[in-house]
């Protein structure tokens, strides 16, 4: 309250109500079973490697979109839940685990930034076969359509 007072009394009024009256909508908030998911683990099968098929469980995928004024933010959300995977060659069981988040701004003034960060784990049995994806991506474009940066961490590795 006092925050909103002191913001009136210089004369703001209007970019306090542009911000207290954003616009927050669930897009989708939906599960996606697992059982589409097709992947290869390079350190199964002792080091051969094998292909591995989603047999249970979903991914949870949340997306919502944000409009505040000029702003626009759209954020993703991937998280697989009771998610299973079979080895085609050795009959192994994986879990997925982990997390995927995507960010979107793009403001008329400003440009766009997009954040991505992506840890995925699929968690075989013994040591050895557990494959592990990480990616952290990152972009920015300015106002008048310039790329001033970009960041691309991507690692894949087996423990």
């Amino acid at each position: 309250m006092h925050r909103i007072l002191l913001v009136l009394a210089i004369g703001a009024f209007t970019s306090v109500a542009t911000a207290t009256t954003a616009l927050a909508e669930v897009v989708s908030n939906t599960r996606i079973p697992f059982t589409s998911f097709v992947g290869f683990v390079p350190c199964a099968n002792g080091g051969a490697g094998e292909f591995i098929v989603g047999v249970g469980g979903e991914i949870h995928v949340l997306i919502a979109l944000t409009e505040n004024g000029s702003v626009i933010v759209a954020k993703e959300h991937f998280q697989p839940q009771g998610a299973t995977a079979v080895g085609l060659n050795t009959g192994d069981i994986y879990h997925a685990t982990g997390v995927t988040q995507n960010r979107f701004t793009f403001t008329n003034q400003n440009g766009e930034t997009f954040a991505y960060v992506n840890n995925f784990r699929m968690i075989g049995p013994g040591p050895g076969n557990n494959f592990l994806v990480h990616e952290s991506f990152h972009f920015t474009v300015n106002a008048n359509g310039d790329t001033t940066f970009v960041h691309d961490n991507f690692s894949i590795e087996c423990k």
